[in-house]
């Protein structure tokens, strides 16, 4: 049987943060299950987050009108892509389980990450207008977000200051990562770790490791499937109308974004549903 692979893309400056730590107990569980575990430290790395034409080795396609969507697919179909950008793909190719480890900035991942995902998950070798959400390219691997804030939770609810942490979540969870047809897991999210004691600290650390024995058993997040929209220009990409129809009894909406007009359903963002719960699926 082959050795199953996990990637951890990470961000974060300092080797004695708090995010290294959690960084470190995910690479010894995932060992300890036998797991070949990559790490990209991006930072350590110095990995260029601003997305350009120094992307492409060779010539633009159209060089009068940079549009670095097309190019990058272009070059990604004939193998010009940069060599850093190759090496990434490569590991994200290889990888079942991806783990994004950061610290929450701007209710977002730092800017390195975000290059990351700009850079590495181009139109073709990540997604495709025929191969997104459920029926997407990644769609027979894992990936979830681990992250510390600076806020408590509290602060996070949908009476809290900052607004709901579900709301928050879904253009990461559901715009980028489900989009790529990744099952989402529940993110790992450690609340302001900086202003808790030490033993907090230490058993937010236990919890994860404890959580990481489990993870591949875990549910994914629910999203709503493609086969609930009419995928044409024509429908405009909308949702069916008898699917509309079936959903008018409901107290809730579909997913945070799909909410049509009603209620958020509960942590649909945070939570997995239990087995025999209803979900978008």
């Amino acid at each position: 049987m082959a050795q199953k692979t996990a990637l951890i893309v990470y961000a974060h400056q300092s080797p004695g943060s708090f995010n290294a730590a959690v960084r470190d107990v995910a690479t010894q569980e995932l060992v300890e299950q036998g797991y070949r575990v990559i790490v990209s430290d991006l930072y350590a790395m110095n990995f260029r987050a601003n997305a350009t034409q120094d992307d492409i080795i060779g010539d633009l396609k159209n060089p009068e009108l940079f549009q670095y969507g097309d190019e990058t697919m272009q070059a990604w179909m004939e193998g010009r892509l940069s060599d850093d950008i190759v090496a990434e793909q490569r590991k994200v190719q290889e990888a079942e389980l991806i783990i994004f480890q950061f610290p929450l900035y701007w209710f977002s991942v730092p800017a390195i990450m975000k290059g990351w995902m700009d850079r590495v998950l181009t139109q073709g070798f990540a997604f495709s207008l025929q191969k997104m959400y459920n029926n997407g390219i990644f769609k027979d691997k894992k990936a979830m977000l681990s992250f510390t804030t600076g806020a408590t939770q509290t602060m996070f609810r949908p009476d809290g200051i900052n607004g709901d942490i579900n709301v928050t979540l879904w253009p990461l969870q559901n715009g980028t990562l489900h989009f790529c047809g990744f099952q989402v897991f529940a993110p790992q999210i450690f609340w302001s770790p900086a202003h808790c004691p030490p033993t907090v600290r230490t058993a937010m650390l236990d919890g994860w490791r404890a959580r990481l024995k489990g993870l591949l058993a875990e549910k994914p997040l629910t999203f709503a499937p493609c086969e609930l929209f009419d995928l044409s220009f024509q429908g405009g990409f909308m949702l069916r109308p008898k699917a509309k129809e079936e959903r008018e009894s409901q107290p809730y909406g579909l997913t945070t974004g799909h909410h049509l007009g009603k209620p958020l359903p509960p942590d649909n963002q945070i939570t997995a549903p239990s087995s025999g719960e209803n979900s978008a699926n």
